[in-house]
């Protein structure tokens, strides 16, 4: 009986493997868009952050008018746009991504990026001199270093961005 408690318990403990960080899910959806800067359509880095994670959309230049949009303007993940997934040592704030110096800490402890789906954009006016571009993520696909791919990503509206006409 000895053996049989013995072996049960060295199995146990092969099996389990408590190093690998599994992400189940990524959900910003009470987090805000955030950017660095004045907001033009120049602007392309945008960042949402939950705490100690943060969800990083680079958007191809250009891609931003203050013009209405006839359609949705598609940008594909990875090859136009990209959009990265971070896990930090701690809580990160604003600075870690508009400081001119990055602050040292928190630490990266693990970047996922994005291997596909699109960003889609939708902009709109009411009065020709500002336009809200509604971002959306459609299809995105994270997948880790190991190959794991991050099984549910709740996030399909990233946010609303606002410019303004130059000189208005």
């Amino acid at each position: 009986m000895q053996k049989i408690v013995l072996i049960s318990f060295l199995f146990l403990m092969v099996s389990c493997n408590d190093g690998d960080l599994q992400i189940e899910t990524i959900d910003f959806d009470n987090s805000a868009l955030q950017y660095c800067g004045p907001a033009t359509t120049i602007t392309t880095v945008f960042f949402k952050i939950n705490q100690d994670e943060t969800l990083i959309l680079d958007l191809q230049s250009g891609i931003l008018k203050n013009q209405v949009s006839d359609s949705v303007i598609v940008s594909t993940v990875p090859d136009q746009s990209q959009i990265t997934y971070r896990i930090f040592s701690d809580n990160v704030t604003t600075n870690y991504f508009c400081d001119a110096i990055p602050p040292i800490t928190p630490v990266v402890l693990q970047e996922i990026n994005g291997e596909g789906g699109e960003v889609q954009i939708t902009t709109t006016t009411k009065d020709s001199i500002t336009y809200d571009h509604m971002i959306k993520l459609s299809g995105i696909s994270l997948v880790d270093d190991s190959g794991h791919r991050i099984t549910d990503l709740r996030i399909n509206d990233f946010g609303t961005y606002s410019t303004k006409v130059p000189g208005s």
